[in-house]
């Protein structure tokens, strides 16, 4: 029923005319009774569709409202999204991957909700999640890579976040080590990895994206408003959540694509490109000692390198940072 319908979709996206119910029933394999009836679940959607005798179905307009129809509505992408799930309340985007990875689901299969009571994010922080307002969106990998090389996935979703505002709006986006997404020294959104492996081999991974779009200041709450904020916030304008969505699907896939054709160079020059601190001065302290250092980029496993003033360099997998001025600690 899924793949019916998004291949309907497809059919009359390429169409620019009416294209007629003997047409449709022929290419999708289906009686006209039966797309008739997709015609109608597309209208519940919200979907204007127009049908002339003799001539066919055309799509006039489409939904803003956000579906599982709506968002491959022009989706356009070979495998991101071929099996897409839209909720409108979860606990956890994360939680249904996971449950979906392990019943086989496909490399590039989504899950969005407009709505999270549970979200999380890295080191078992709550997310606040909602209704509305934000892209709350788990999407699941199945690489071939060694679990060593996993944090690359991290690194690579942060560039696709990164170029998606820098590419559709006057913001200037930055990426604080190693899965933050600041736009004037604010947290705009988060990403969190999880994955499933054994010895020498990655099962799957599930990446969770949540980013802040169109809470308006008051609607942060008050204990985080110092260092948390929205695109709107920081724009002034809303963002349209359902084109942001595709945008980024459409994005990650051509990301993830070069990715596994040219490795990780080309990503990793991304991310220092919107690293946040790249070639300024931060102190950083560790069990042992705390010190002073200039942040010069990231290595390949996803650690942080950074030269002492002595010029010694160091490579961080963990450690507290102290950002400076306007920054906070992480």
């Amino acid at each position: 029923m899924e793949s019916t319908r998004k291949e309907l979709i497809e059919l009359l996206n390429k169409n620019k005319g009416h294209i007629s119910g003997q047409e449709l029933s022929n290419q999708l394999g289906i009686s006209r009774t039966a797309v008739w009836k997709h015609m109608n679940e597309l209208k519940k959607d919200g979907y204007e569709i127009e049908a002339v005798q003799r001539k066919g179905y055309k799509i006039l307009s489409y939904p803003d409202k956000i579906s599982e129809n709506t968002l491959r509505w022009g989706l356009d992408t070979k495998w991101m999204g071929n099996e897409l799930y839209h909720y409108d309340q979860v606990e956890s985007t994360q939680e249904i991957v996971h449950q979906l990875a392990k019943q086989g689901k496909p490399h590039g299969t989504v899950v969005i909700a407009d709505e999270q009571v549970k979200g999380k994010g890295r080191m078992a922080r709550n997310w606040d999640s909602p209704k509305g307002k934000g892209i709350w969106m788990s999407i699941l990998l199945r690489p071939n890579l060694p679990p060593l090389q996993a944090p690359q996935l991290t690194l690579l979703a942060a560039t696709v976040l990164a170029k998606l505002i820098a590419e559709n709006s006057d913001l200037n986006p930055q990426i604080k080590w190693p899965n933050d997404l600041l736009i004037n020294h604010k947290k705009v959104s988060g990403i969190l990895t999880e994955m499933q492996a054994e010895q020498d081999t990655i099962q799957y991974i599930v990446l969770g994206m949540g980013m802040n779009v169109n809470q308006g200041e008051d609607e942060i709450p008050e204990k985080i408003r110092y260092k948390a904020s929205s695109l709107k916030v920081e724009g002034g304008h809303d963002w349209n959540i359902q084109a942001t969505i595709q945008h980024i699907l459409r994005l990650f896939e051509r990301t993830y694509d070069v990715f596994e054709s040219q490795g990780f160079e080309t990503i990793k020059k991304e991310w220092e490109h919107f690293g946040y601190k790249i070639g300024e001065e931060i102190t950083i302290s560790t069990m042992k000692e705390t010190w002073k250092a200039t942040l010069i980029g990231i290595e390949p496993d996803g650690a942080l390198r950074a030269r002492r003033r002595n010029g010694r360099e160091e490579k961080l997998y963990s450690a507290e940072i102290h950002w400076g001025e306007g920054g906070y600690h992480a």
